[in-house]
């Protein structure tokens, strides 16, 4: 019951890292960005790209323990 808990911390610690990093990355170069009269659309790819790969290296780490 211990190694839940540890895991359910770790997680929301990634989570609140990568939750305050949103704010940094924001707007990088490949994000699709449409605005047409009222309407804006923002689908952030290369952001999403990036969390992914940070990510899956956090839980490769943290899977060889």
């Amino acid at each position: 019951m211990i190694e839940m808990s540890k895991v359910l911390i770790t997680l929301g610690i990634v989570l609140l890292v990568v939750g305050l990093s949103l704010r940094f990355f924001g707007k990088l170069p490949g994000d699709i960005f449409f605005k047409k009269g009222n309407v804006s659309f923002y689908f952030p790819i290369v952001t999403c790209i990036i969390i992914s790969v940070i990510l899956s290296l956090i839980f490769s780490i943290i899977g060889r323990k």
